[in-house]
């Protein structure tokens, strides 16, 4: 997958099958549009094209209301690798900022997506609105498609529908801390690409070595205070592993994501300063005794248990 962040430096791609969008989270609805894009430039001997924006609009557009809190299923580190699964030929992200926001729907499309891209065929979901006050939409599309010379093709709604999970959904799944839940939307394990650095020393008091994790990313969207069963990829090793979350709680680390720290299962591994991956599997517990070590230990213990005897 050809990646492209400069909107000036676009190729011109003869045949390209264009589609826009967010994609956060790359769910099975995503996937199913995705599929749908290759199959199509796989037909007219093109190339597939998936153009997003980052930061988010509404983060741009709305930074005190609807995007002050808003939190993303991916880092766009994460997104970029789910994408190149998917057998996308290109991506691009372009730099959306309040500038930008003022191209008007057939701006966007005669200058970028055909003007740039060379776009044959255009695919949208059949809700898709775009450009400036989302004033673009599938009739205008096909209108603008008669004029410029490229096919419009509308993935219908049944089909979204059959398959879609809206990254809505997903997100309010993770923040409930219904993480199987939230893996099944997605059609993958949720995850979190970090470097890990020093854990709260307090957890050595009973005889846990922690390690925490850092992001690139403010807005990833971590599960709500508990335990977590998690895989740990890190130095090309498998490792099972407990994950906790105390956001909220007495024991918080200055430094460390949102609270959060790994505890791996398998002894002698230090990962610290190192890249890696948490996938996170089945949230545990979410009852946390966080001022008494005594309770919290049992509660680890408990927890230890539960997470060796699963199948991951």
């Amino acid at each position: 997958m050809k990646i492209y962040r400069d909107i000036e430096q676009l190729p011109f791609i003869p045949n390209a099958v264009v589609t826009t969008g967010s994609f956060d989270g790359v769910h099975i609805g995503h996937q199913v549009l995705i599929n749908r894009l290759n199959e199509l430039a796989h037909s007219v001997g093109g190339e597939s094209v998936l153009l997003t924006f980052y930061p988010h609009v509404r983060k741009v557009l709305y930074p005190e209301t609807a995007g002050k809190d808003l939190e993303m299923i991916n880092s766009q580190q994460e997104k970029t690798e789910l994408l190149e699964k998917t057998g996308l030929n290109n991506l691009v992200i372009i730099n959306f900022t309040r500038e930008f926001a003022k191209t008007t729907a057939e701006e966007f499309v005669e200058n970028i997506l055909v003007g740039k891209l060379g776009a044959k065929i255009i695919v949208v979901g059949y809700n898709h609105y775009f450009g400036h006050n989302k004033e673009g939409n599938y009739d205008k599309l096909m209108a603008m498609g008669k004029r410029l010379g490229f096919e419009v093709v509308e993935i219908p709604k049944q089909d979204l529908e059959n398959e879609t999970v809206g990254s809505s959904k997903i997100r309010r799944s993770l923040k409930d801390g219904k993480i199987m839940h939230a893996n099944a939307y997605l059609d993958h394990i949720y995850f979190i690409n970090t470097m890990f650095c020093e854990g709260s020393k307090v957890y050595n008091e009973i005889g846990y070595k922690t390690f925490g994790l850092t992001v690139d990313e403010d807005s990833k969207l971590i599960p709500p205070d508990g335990i977590y069963a998690i895989r740990v990829i890190v130095d090309n090793k498998n490792l099972k592993g407990m994950m906790l979350n105390n956001y909220h709680g007495t024991f918080i680390h200055p430094g460390l994501m949102k609270g959060i720290e790994v505890i791996l299962l398998e002894a002698g591994i230090n990962c610290c300063q190192k890249t890696g991956k948490v996938f996170v599997h089945k949230d545990i517990t979410d009852n946390l005794d966080f001022r008494n070590t005594s309770n919290l230990k049992w509660q680890f213990e408990q927890a230890k248990i539960a997470i060796e005897d699963l199948i991951y």
